[in-house]
């Protein structure tokens, strides 16, 4: 692709602008661990909200939901639930303030708060420090499969280089400009590169909806796809049919494994209520959350991620699968006919190839490349912390100067960077990739992080007997000779995970009074604590028990539809489908109102209970 000069000027400029903020960073970051990896727990909600959300705004999620979008239409919306999008509403609700008043640096050494400083509290800590670095390189090398492929077709250049293919080139290149800002800038790099990157986002956003929406009428996009296609519900079983448009699709939709959709789909929801009871995963998400000010602004930092994240992103996503659907489909069919493999994921640079205009180009490769950037940024940083706080501060080297430990995050991050190399190189695809960190790896998690919160008897001992069974499971499962799919591998991860963690809990003693009363006198959550409730109660008279689990899932209930709409509102306004545009926007205005009274009104709750 010939690119205009200005647009690799916007390009440039931006990538110059990043890695000069994260040297003026330096030495603000540099400062101790807390600085580097949570930015002094100094920021407002509404900063590191709008960081959180332009983390997620990634490109490699982005073409995978181009692809999603442009074969299943508006019930696309459901696909995202894969991860689980809504685990946020989780953190909005309740997980959020839970997760803060611990007041530590990572979520691995939040197990201190937990289970103590005993050695079941060492072994959970070092759990999740396993499990931290095997979901950071897994997302690392996910983020490297997408730049790879994004890149390859807009740079002419061939960078083939031994065993390294071009777009495995174009991924390291771009890798090593991130990690020049990250190493040094730590999270304040982090978050003020996020907010270039949500503009530069948003602006590219609204541009490729409106290029968008003036070449392609509802008319025009009629022709193209199947009837149902524009349709939010069906029923268990798939109501698409492609064969007289792209007869491939069909082929597609089997290996998928999404014929059966309505299934699917509620599968995804109720394996998404327990990924997100659990809380969030090691990584930039509790990150997010623990460098908030506040158990309050916990809250509100996971609330306005939704918004950030979901609104231009999908106006983006619809944007391009509808130029997509019109102008990429002939090519499809030309290829199927003459018997060539199609690479769906290849339609989002096409689009942005063929139809985006000149400057435009420019502010959307820019943002895309610090949407890679963000995601990527956000993810190391994270990673880094747990090795250096977790495993080097905490085992070999306690009692050193700050800036040794500072010194060893730079090291450690470049490590990282070499080892998720080597991962996205091996990785198949990007749904291939997706399927196995959102399946596979989260069901090897769960178990042992639900019983944490909502299980008083639940061990240090258990934890770690949960995590390592789930994550070997995770490893060896998906690989058996019965070649399972990862949702179906995950019950079986899951249920490996969880007799593992109950078994090892109750052939262990229980966690001391002294720990248990401390954590539950802080964090106060709800579940089966009676019986250290009453301990309290002994130790003091007027201490009162979390009585909110009602309003709090009814909270979770509602802002999960609330922030479907987020979602559907977006997609409906690029393809023109009103009645869905109208319905969504009312039942929007309607949550929005109820969450008002039952939850923003409540937050004043968590004033008192700041650490």
């Amino acid at each position: 692709m010939e690119l205009h000069t200005i647009d690799i000027s916007i390009m440039v400029g931006y990538v110059v602008v990043v890695i000069a903020v994260g040297w003026m960073l330096q030495k603000r970051a540099s400062k101790d661990l807390d600085a580097y990896f949570l930015g002094g727990k100094s920021l407002p909600w509404y900063i590191i909200g709008t960081s959180h959300g332009a983390s997620g705004f990634d490109i490699t999620g982005t073409m995978l939901f181009v692809v999603m979008l442009f074969t299943y239409g508006l019930k696309a919306a459901w696909i995202p639930w894969i991860w689980p999008l809504f685990d946020r509403v989780f953190r909005q609700i309740y997980l959020g303030p839970w997760i803060r008043k611990s007041n530590v640096l990572t979520g691995a050494e939040w197990m201190r708060t937990r289970f103590g400083h005993g050695v079941g509290g060492n072994l959970s800590h070092i759990s999740v420090a396993f499990y931290a670095l095997v979901a950071t390189v897994g997302f690392l090398g996910y983020a490297f499969k997408g730049i790879g492929k994004f890149a390859e077709v807009f740079f002419p250049w061939d960078l083939a280089w031994g065993p390294f293919s071009s777009p495995d080139m174009y991924a390291i290149v771009i890798l090593m400009l991130t990690t020049a800002y990250v190493v040094v800038g730590g999270w304040y790099s982090v978050v003020v590169t996020d907010l270039l990157q949500f503009v530069l986002m948003t602006v590219a956003s609204v541009g490729i909806a409106v290029v968008a929406m003036n070449k392609v009428s509802p008319d025009t996009l009629a022709q193209f796809v199947p009837q149902s296609w524009g349709e939010l519900f069906c029923g268990w079983k798939l109501n698409i049919d492609w064969s007289d448009k792209i007869a491939g699709l069909n082929a597609k939709i089997a290996d998928d494994g999404y014929s059966w959709f309505g299934l699917i789909i509620t599968m995804f929801l109720l394996k998404g209520l327990l990924v997100s009871m659990a809380g969030p995963a090691p990584g930039y998400g509790i990150q997010h959350v623990l460098s908030t000010r506040n158990p309050r602004e916990a809250a509100l930092e996971n609330w306005w991620m939704s918004i950030v994240q979901l609104v231009p992103r999908f106006l983006m996503i619809t944007g391009i699968a509808v130029l997509g659907v019109v102008y990429f489909s002939p090519q499809v069919n030309a290829m199927l006919e003459a018997g060539k493999k199609v690479d769906f994921e290849q339609i989002l640079p096409y689009v942005i190839r063929d139809f985006v205009p000149v400057g435009l180009v420019g502010i959307l490769m820019a943002g895309l490349l610090a949407a890679f950037m963000s995601t990527f940024d956000s993810t190391l940083n994270a990673g880094a912390a747990y090795i250096v706080n977790d495993i080097y501060k905490r085992y070999i080297h306690p009692d050193k100067p700050s800036g040794r430990y500072v010194v060893m995050s730079y090291i450690t991050s470049i490590g990282l960077v070499v080892v998720a190399i080597v991962v996205g190189m091996k990785m198949r695809s990007i749904l291939n990739a997706t399927d196995w960190i959102t399946a596979a790896l989260y069901g090897g998690y769960l178990a042992p992080n639900i019983l944490k919160w909502h299980w008083w008897r639940f061990n240090g001992y258990g934890y770690f007997g949960g995590m390592v069974a789930g994550v070997a499971a995770a490893i060896v499962v998906p690989h058996l000779p019965m070649e399972l799919r990862p949702l179906q591998a995950f019950p079986i991860i899951m249920g490996i995970s969880t007799l593992a963690s109950i078994i090892v809990c109750l052939l262990t003693r229980p966690e001391s009074d002294a720990v248990l009363i401390d954590f539950y006198r802080n964090v106060r959550p709800w579940g089966f604590w009676r019986p250290v409730y009453r301990k309290l109660v002994a130790l003091q008279p007027n201490a009162r028990p979390n009585r909110h689990f009602k309003r709090d899932a009814f909270n979770v209930a509602v802002g999960i539809v609330w922030q479907m709409t987020l979602i559907t509102i977006p997609i409906c306004l690029v393809i023109r489908q009103m009645r869905t545009l109208w319905i969504s926007l009312a039942i929007l205005a309607v949550t929005s109102v109820i969450m008002k009274f039952t939850w923003y009104d409540k937050l004043h709750e968590w004033d008192n209970t700041e650490p």
